[in-house]
């Protein structure tokens, strides 16, 4: 049987049924909210050092630029060659080896003058045999005719017959035929012996030399190792540009109409001129006219086949009402986004966006009315991709 001390150890495992719910563990509500802030703050951090760790999309740019000079005046500008319009490639009607060359590249040659020669002492003699040819054939002409005007005489005395008078007119004939053989014979062999004689068609300048001393020059250059023509030969007056418009511009273009002529040599020496003609066709795979605009003045400096950029001026009426204000960016910069011209500014390392408004089209550049402010620099060719607001690097 329990005693005391047993009882009194029982006794204090009984359940106490009045303790308050209170002392039972809260649960921690708070914890869900605070676990949302930090994940959303980690993502936050995360896209942030992800778009300062990403390099941007690398783009060229060009400055946009105010429209002044003589490009404010241009309603067009295209780009050329200067050509010379009198150009000749001066070769040998004959065919033979180069024995002399009198002239070198920039010389200048008087119209007839003698520029080469070929090799020509077979030639010199065949003309040799055709005048000793031609000095036979007269003497037996000269025979011919006094037996001739002899027999003539004779039978009015009735001393020969008509059929001996006959024989004395056909030696005759035929001493005067071959008397014009001969000569046709001798004028072949000069103009044999001329073809070896290279000379100037023109007054001009010497361009190239196409043939050394030595070599074989033979017409239309029939074999390899042979030349076509042993220089070329430019008149340097006749000088004129031709430049390329295209066909939506060419409306813009009249014959008379002033132009300023630029060439790459020289960028600061601007040359007035004016159109002397629009060619009437066009290069369908170019899609493109030509003009030939003339110098109103030319210097030595120009030379044929500079590469040139001209300026067709407007009308004094309509240079006066260009504004001042106009702006010009290459036309590279200019894409097309639903219907709309824009272009991208970069702007703190981001491409923004700009809607603008196109003027005239001036070559590789185009005239800018509204949009853009003088300074700003504009992304050149625009990936298709690039959105308002991306991230850009710029580069050479």
């Amino acid at each position: 049987m329990p005693d005391d001390n047993q009882r009194h150890d029982l006794s204090s495992l009984k359940i106490d049924r009045n303790k308050k719910h209170s002392d039972r563990p809260r649960r921690k509500f708070w914890l869900l909210p605070v676990i949302v802030l930090v994940i959303a703050a980690l993502i936050f951090g995360y896209f942030q050092l992800k778009e300062q760790v990403t390099p941007g999309t690398k783009v060229k740019v060009a400055t946009v630029a105010k429209l002044s000079g003589t490009k404010s005046e241009a309603s067009l500008v295209a780009t050329g060659y200067v050509v010379a319009q009198r150009k000749a490639e001066v070769a040998s009607k004959g065919t033979g080896r180069l024995k002399f060359l009198g002239f070198e590249e920039g010389d200048a040659v008087r119209t007839g003058e003698l520029i080469a020669e070929l090799d020509n002492e077979d030639i010199k003699a065949g003309l040799e045999l055709a005048n000793a040819n031609l000095m036979r054939s007269q003497a037996d002409y000269d025979n011919a005719l006094r037996q001739y005007d002899r027999a003539q005489e004779l039978r009015k005395s009735g001393s020969i017959t008509e059929t001996e008078l006959e024989q004395r007119e056909t030696a005759y004939r035929l001493a005067e035929a071959t008397l014009a053989a001969s000569r046709a014979a001798k004028r072949i062999a000069e103009v044999d012996l001329e073809n070896t004689y290279i000379r100037s068609p023109f007054d001009g300048t010497i361009l190239t030399k196409n043939a050394d001393v030595g070599e074989i020059v033979a017409p239309f250059a029939s074999s390899a190792s042979s030349k076509g023509s042993v220089v070329t030969l430019a008149d340097m007056t006749s000088l004129e540009v031709e430049a390329d418009v295209a066909e939506a511009n060419i409306y813009k273009v009249s014959v008379g109409q002033p132009c300023t002529i630029v060439l790459d040599a020289y960028p600061a020496n601007p040359y007035s001129g004016r159109v002397k003609k629009i060619v009437p066709t066009a290069d369908r795979t170019r899609a493109t006219v030509m003009t030939k605009v003339i110098f109103d003045q030319r210097d030595e400096r120009v030379l044929p086949e500079m590469s040139a950029r001209v300026n067709f001026l407007l009308s004094q009426q309509e240079a006066d009402v260009t504004e001042d204000n106009s702006l010009l960016i290459p036309k590279a910069a200019i894409t097309n986004r639903n219907g709309v011209k824009i272009t991208f500014v970069v702007i703190e390392g981001r491409a923004v966006q700009r809607e603008i408004v196109t003027g005239r089209s001036l070559d590789k550049e185009i005239e800018i009315t509204s949009g853009l402010v003088s300074g700003e620099r504009v992304i050149l060719s625009p990936p298709g991709k690039l959105v308002d607001g991306q991230k850009v690097e710029i580069t050479d």
